[in-house]
């Protein structure tokens, strides 16, 4: 059964973790819609699940290899000071709603570790999931963990 649960519920330290996912989801997928800002939820916990990723959500986000961010948004080095409060609040929400219910969620990803825009063109030897608004979703060939 999905649980709804408001922000405000939360203890402080799941506030902070729910943040950084919110903080990923506003800047990757800000102005997708709903089922691309779940994808990027989605993308963003099956990495915590993985054992070569961080085991929290911030650490995920701020990870980087090699001096390159794993989320570019956080590399930037103009980021953005106000965030657009509605949009924010949308991301928000849907952080909030996957965390809780994660295990819950059909992953509409496909079970991807991995996305990139579609107006970028990485070199990489991936299998591809799926297509959700801009973003292309990706696993690594042979992970039959979905």
């Amino acid at each position: 059964k999905i649980i709804e649960i408001q922000y405000n519920q939360l203890t402080k330290e799941t506030q902070k973790q729910v943040d950084c996912l919110a903080d990923n989801i506003y800047h990757e997928a800000g102005h997708e819609p709903e089922d691309g800002k779940v994808a990027v939820a989605l993308v963003t916990l099956n990495r915590v699940q993985d054992p070569r990723y961080p085991k929290d959500i911030c650490g995920v986000v701020k990870q980087k290899t090699r001096a390159t961010c794993q989320f570019s948004w956080f590399c930037m080095k103009h980021k953005p000071v106000d965030k657009a409060k509605e949009v924010y609040e949308q991301a928000r929400n849907v952080a909030v709603h996957v965390y809780v219910n994660y295990e819950k969620l059909p992953d509409i990803t496909g079970g991807a570790l991995f996305y990139h825009a579609d107006y970028v063109h990485p070199r990489w030897k991936l299998e591809k999931t799926t297509v959700i608004g801009r973003h292309i979703f990706y696993k690594e060939k042979g992970d039959e963990r979905i």
